[in-house]
């Protein structure tokens, strides 16, 4: 992500920040497709003059990299990394494994978009929304519940009726994080 001058601005909502300048916003989503703009389902520009809704998992990772100070709605206190995720992890048992496979991913210089449509967690694109298709899904199942039987079952479903490599994610317990993909044979 191309370096902004000053961190952007945004408002913690429950469980979503909003940036309400579209300036800081535009800018945001125009270095690696963090957020949404409101009312915009799919983009065309990078340029819109609409508030940008950002999730938790990505007010999280943009805090750490120093491009976002998110403040409570209520009080106008500055929220830490750390706040973002008390109040992720209270929403979510998972989101401290997730945030790890996102921040890791976004590293690695994946953009990485929530996967909901597909009934998982993250859509992970080489490029960006637009530019290219997410050529991967990526599913978190923290270590401690293990992968059943279903969860293969599902992947395999899922990948093969969207053409996408599906792929599951685990936290180990010593933080390290392991990809498993799976390839389908059709006789």
């Amino acid at each position: 992500m191309s370096s902004l001058l000053e961190p952007a601005s945004a408002e913690l909502v429950i469980d979503r920040a909003i940036v309400w300048n579209s300036d800081e916003g535009s800018k945001l989503y125009s270095n690696g497709y963090f957020g949404q703009p409101v009312g915009i389902r799919k983009p065309k520009s990078a340029e819109f003059d609409k508030p940008l809704e950002l999730s938790l998992i990505e007010c999280a990772y943009l805090i750490q990299a120093g491009f976002l100070v998110v403040r409570e709605a209520k009080s106008k206190n500055n929220l830490s990394q750390s706040d973002i995720v008390e109040r992720g992890s209270e929403l979510s048992e998972d989101f401290e494994d997730r945030l790890m496979v996102y921040t890791q991913l976004r590293k690695r210089g994946y953009v990485v978009r929530p996967g909901l449509k597909f009934g998982t967690d993250f859509a992970v694109y080489e490029h960006g929304p637009g530019k290219d298709h997410a050529p991967l899904l990526v599913h978190i199942i923290p270590q401690r519940k293990g992968v059943v039987p279903l969860d293969i079952v599902r992947a395999g479903r899922l990948a093969t009726s969207v053409r996408k490599k599906f792929i599951i994610a685990t936290v180990k317990e010593s933080g390290e994080i392991v990809y498993y993909s799976f390839i389908w044979h059709k006789p």
